[in-house]
């Protein structure tokens, strides 16, 4: 599709002032973040329910929201919907149960401000095997998730624009590692909100707006019906096997380390339930909104065939340009950067605390120069961590060989199989085991790769045999390695209390979200 370029100019002006709006937010999350690595990690775990809510929802749904799914179902109608489904089950389940009980136990086991290291504190691993093992899986995945996010941006730029991939995608990516290495989580939180919001806002408007141009809802289902077979049915096409595997990738969300980290930021487990209703309905309206689009594209460009895109993960893109003046077409096309540069802002975060907190530190605190080292030095190499992890996922980025949804699907099975059963027995079993809960996230971690390099994962995603295998091999290794211990047992115990209490449980009396 082809824009004017008086159109094309007024809609980069608007892109424009996305980029500006998100550098201001970083600048101002930099004059608010002290100079200690908790700070610049978690926000002095200071966040307010609905900026965890909708930062936690903003950085797990990336420019496949946008541009994956409604390509998916553009192609093949609401049969390809079953992914959105289970990810609204495992997000619900994820909130109630994992949220509350993971921000009391963070803080009881040793204060943790990762994933890795509340793993050591929760299993008193003194030999940092586990620690390091999380830590270096977190940096594998996750720069092929971060990539993915640039490939989506590069692919933003050349659709709506017709901007070199390769120059889109730097653009993106220098904006969102500046505000993300300056600003830390709470500038990454803080921008997840505003994105989060714009978000909603695009895919519910598209849609919209474009059953009104069709001439109503029924016009538009029946101009679905004209142009595909079986378009409406939730089963056409699809096998139990084939719903399952969609469905299943909902199992991910326990082990997403830069979705549950916003938990463990929260001002108080009391909090979870609030941000939960909050979050839970944010993604709801993304996902009516995003259903929209494809059934929405799926009439307008059975009437408008010479407009169509040629991918058909930009149909999103395709349709708010055809639909609205070109500035708020250029806000719309600003919301597709946000889905994509929340997820990224918000992995960045994840991977330097990876570096720093869970790889570098130890190797400080093993040759003794961990006593030389101050705070703030800790935070410059936090951001050195940042500029690091964005080079390398751009440079992976450049020359993309597969689809949006295939690099997040990948990377989303790999945590959820490594990580997911882990927090789950971590957080409700109190006879798991240090040598189980690493076998485990070892054995997940390799059979999720393993299955998703084979042709097995075209009919079922390598998150269910990965999840399978890292759940039975941690509790059949728990049951064979595990030793009582009374001060777990007793931390479990305060963990559990403190996950149930009503009662403020705080990490720092000043809120450093107070005045927002």
């Amino acid at each position: 599709m082809t824009v004017a370029p008086d159109e094309k100019t007024i809609q980069l002006v608007a892109v424009a002032l996305y980029f500006a709006a998100m550098l201001g937010i970083g600048w101002y999350a930099y004059r608010r973040t002290r100079n200690s690595l908790d700070d610049y990690m978690l926000a002095g775990r200071g966040l307010k329910p609905w900026v965890a809510a909708l930062s936690a929802g903003a950085s797990d749904m990336s420019g496949w929201l946008l541009m994956g799914l409604p390509g998916a179902m553009y192609l093949s109608g609401l049969s390809a919907s079953w992914i959105m489904i289970g990810l609204l089950i495992g997000a619900w389940t994820n909130w109630k149960l994992v949220a509350p009980r993971l921000r009391a136990y963070t803080q009881v086991a040793g204060d943790s401000i990762t994933i890795p290291s509340f793993f050591e504190s929760r299993l008193h691993d003194d030999s940092r095997i586990l620690r390091i093992t999380c830590g270096v899986i977190i940096l594998v995945f996750f720069t092929f998730y971060v990539s993915s996010g640039m490939v989506a941006s590069g692919k933003f730029f050349d659709s709506s624009f017709g901007v070199d991939y390769t120059a889109g995608m730097l653009i993106v990516a220098g904006t969102t590692m500046l505000y993300t290495l300056f600003g830390g989580f709470l500038g990454a939180s803080l921008t997840d909100v505003a994105q989060g919001l714009l978000v909603v806002v695009a895919l519910l408007a598209v849609p919209i707006i474009g059953i009104i141009d069709l001439g109503g809802v029924g016009a538009t289902i029946d101009g679905v019906n004209a142009a595909m077979d079986n378009g409406l049915s939730f089963f056409a096409g699809t096998t139990v096997i084939g719903i399952i595997s969609a469905a299943a990738w909902g199992l991910g969300y326990f082990g997403q380390p830069h979705i549950i980290v916003r938990f463990m930021a929260l001002r108080s487990p009391s909090e979870a339930g609030v941000a939960r209703r909050i979050g839970i309905g944010w993604m709801l309206l993304c996902a009516l909104g995003a259903v929209g689009t494809a059934l929405v594209g799926i009439a307008y460009f059975a009437e408008h065939t010479a407009q169509a895109p040629k991918d058909a993960e930009t149909v999103f893109l395709s349709l708010s340009q055809l639909l609205f003046h070109p500035f708020i077409a250029g806000l719309v096309l600003a919301a597709v950067l946000a889905a994509i540069m929340s997820t990224i802002s918000s992995q960045l975060v994840v991977c330097s605390s990876a570096l720093v907190e869970d790889l570098y530190k130890l190797v400080a605190e093993k040759t003794g120069r961990g006593r030389e080292l101050t705070d703030k030095t800790y935070v410059m190499l936090g951001r050195l961590g940042v500029l690091t992890i964005a080079v390398i996922a751009a440079l992976l980025a450049i020359s993309p060989s597969n689809s949006i949804l295939d690099l997040v699907a990948f990377a989303w099975a790999g945590f959820g199989s490594a990580f997911g059963p882990a927090v789950i027995l971590c957080l409700y079993w109190r006879r798991v085991s240090t040598v189980g809960v690493l076998s485990g996230i070892v054995a997940g971690a390799v059979v999720a790769y393993v299955w998703g390099q084979t042709s097995l994962s075209e009919d079922l995603y390598e998150i269910i045999p990965g999840f399978a295998a890292s759940l039975i091999v941690t509790v059949v290794v728990s049951l064979l390695t595990f030793r009582a211990d009374p001060e777990i047992d007793a931390e479990f115990t305060r963990a559990v209390e403190l996950s149930r209490s009503k009662e403020p449980f705080t990490h720092q009396t000043d809120d450093v979200l107070a005045d927002v």
